[in-house]
C-alpha cells in the first residue's frame, strides 16, 4: 500500500514537471507524453482505490509510463537535448530506412513549420533533397541551418560542394577559402578547394592550400599526391617527383602516382628507375596501356627488342589507339613491322582518373615528347631543381 502512495506521489509530481516544460518551451509535442503519464497515473490510482493487484505487467507498464518516460524527458530538457527535435528526426530516419524519403520529408517539412528550431532537422532535409537533386534547395536548408549554429562546418562544406556542382566555381572557392580560415584542419574543404584552384591553373595557389593541409594531415597520401599533381603542371618535376614518392610511400598501391615518377624518370635521362616504376604501374587498369607502352620505349631504347615488341603488343591490345601512336614514334622504327594493326573494334574501359590526374599525365606525357627533340641534359638544366626540397620550401615560407 505504502508503495502504491509513494509511485502515484513520484507520478503526479513529475507530471507537474513535464507541464511546465511543456509551458515553458510552448510544445505541444509534450501532451503525448502528459497522456502517457495520465494513463499510468489513473491505472496505478484505480489499483489503489480497488486495493487490488493487477499483475506485475501491469505494474511494470505503469512505470514506464509513469516514471521512466517523464524522467528520460526531464534529463534531456536539463541537457539541452529537444524533444521534439529527437520525435522528428527519429520518424524521419525511420522512414529513410524504408526508402520513403517522400514522409521524412514531409515530416521535418512539419517540423520547420511548428518552430522546431533545429539545425539537424534541417541538415536532414537538405540532405534529402540532395539525393532528390534539388541542389538549391539543399543549400537553402544548409544555409539555415549554419544560421541556427554557426559552428556547422559540416553544412558550409556541403554549401560550397553544391555551389562547384551548379558551376558557381568562384562562389564555390570564396566559401572552401572562409572555411579553412575558421577551421584549417577540414581536409575535404582543402581538397576541394585544390581541385578547384588546379582546375582555374592556379597551381601555386593550390599547392599553399596542399601544404596547410599536410600540417594537420601529415600522412596523408592524397595530399602528397595532389602536390605532385600541381607541381607537375607548374613544371616543377623535382618537387613532383618527392610528393609522388612520399604519396607512394604512404600508398603502395598509387599506381598512377608510379606512371608519372615513371616519366619524370624518363625526362630525367634514368631509365632504370623509369623501368621499376612502370612495372609497378602496369597493375593499375588506367594506366595499365601506357605503362606497357613506356616499358617498350625504354626497351627499344636499350636495344632489347624482344621485350620491345612484347611489351608493345600487350600496350596495343589494351589499348588500340596506341597502335597509330607507336607508328609514329621514332623509337621504334627498328621493330616498326612488329606493331599490331587493325584493331579498331577493341572495348574500351572507362577512365576512372580525375580530370587533374588525366590533364597531369597528359602534361608529362607530351613534355617528354618536346623533350624528346631536344637535349635531355639541357631540359634538366634549364627546366628541373637539382635539389629540390618541400620541407626547405615550407620552412622559407614559415620564415
Amino acid at each position: 500500500m505504502f508503495e502504491r502512495i509513494l509511485f502515484n506521489a513520484l507520478a503526479f509530481s513529475l507530471f507537474v514537471i513535464i507541464f511546465f516544460v511543456m509551458l515553458k518551451k510552448n510544445d505541444t509535442n509534450y501532451v503525448a507524453i502528459l497522456i502517457l503519464e495520465a494513463i499510468g497515473i489513473a491505472i496505478g490510482f484505480i489499483e489503489l482505490l480497488v486495493k487490488g493487484n493487477f499483475g506485475i505487467f501491469v505494474r511494470i507498464l505503469t512505470y514506464i509510463l509513469s516514471v521512466l518516460i517523464p524522467i528520460v524527458i526531464i534529463v534531456m530538457a536539463k541537457y539541452n537535448i529537444e524533444f521534439s527535435e529527437s520525435v522528428y528526426m527519429m520518424f524521419a530516419k525511420v522512414s529513410m530506412l524504408f526508402n520513403n524519403n517522400k514522409l521524412a520529408k514531409s515530416i521535418l517539412l512539419k517540423a520547420t513549420k511548428l518552430n522546431v528550431n533545429s539545425a539537424k532537422v534541417h541538415v536532414l532535409l537538405a540532405q534529402i533533397y540532395e539525393k532528390e537533386g534539388g541542389m538549391r534547395k539543399a543549400i537553402d536548408e544548409y544555409v539555415k541551418a549554419i544560421d541556427i549554429n554557426k559552428q556547422d562546418y559540416d553544412s558550409y562544406y556541403r554549401i560550397a560542394f553544391l555551389l562547384e556542382k551548379l558551376g558557381k566555381k568562384d562562389e564555390s572557392i570564396e566559401m572552401l577559402d572562409n572555411l579553412i580560415k575558421k577551421k584549417p584542419d577540414y581536409y575535404e574543404a582543402s581538397e576541394l578547394l585544390g581541385k578547384l584552384l588546379c582546375d582555374q591553373e592556379n597551381f601555386k595557389e593550390a599547392i599553399n592550400v596542399y601544404m596547410n593541409a599536410l600540417r594537420y594531415n601529415p600522412n596523408s597520401y592524397e595530399i602528397y599526391y595532389n602536390l605532385g599533381i600541381a607541381y607537375t603542371r607548374l613544371n616543377d618535376f623535382g618537387n613532383a617527383k618527392i610528393c609522388y614518392e612520399k604519396a607512394a610511400q604512404i600508398n603502395s598501391f598509387l599506381y598512377n602516382g608510379y606512371y608519372n615518377l615513371g616519366l619524370i624518370s624518363m625526362l630525367y635521362d634514368d631509365l632504370d628507375e623509369a623501368e621499376r616504376f612502370f612495372e609497378k604501374a602496369v597493375e593499375g587498369k588506367d594506366v595499365e596501356a601506357d605503362g606497357y607502352y613506356n616499358l617498350a620505349r625504354i626497351y627499344a631504347i636499350k636495344g632489347e627488342k624482344e621485350k620491345a615488341i612484347n611489351y608493345l603488343n600487350l600496350a596495343v591490345e589494351l589499348k588500340a589507339e596506341l597502335s597509330k601512336k607507336a607508328m609514329t614514334d621514332p623509337v621504334f622504327i627498328s621493330i616498326q613491322r612488329f606493331i599490331p594493326q587493325n584493331l579498331s573494334n577493341q572495348e574500351v574501359e572507362e577512365c576512372k582518373m580525375e580530370e587533374k590526374e588525366i590533364k597531369a599525365k597528359k602534361h608529362l606525357e607530351e613534355t617528354y615528347d618536346i623533350a624528346g627533340t631536344i637535349s635531355k641534359n639541357e631540359y634538366k638544366k634549364m627546366n628541373i631543381p637539382k635539389e629540390p626540397n618541400i620541407e626547405i620550401e615550407e620552412r622559407e615560407k614559415e620564415n
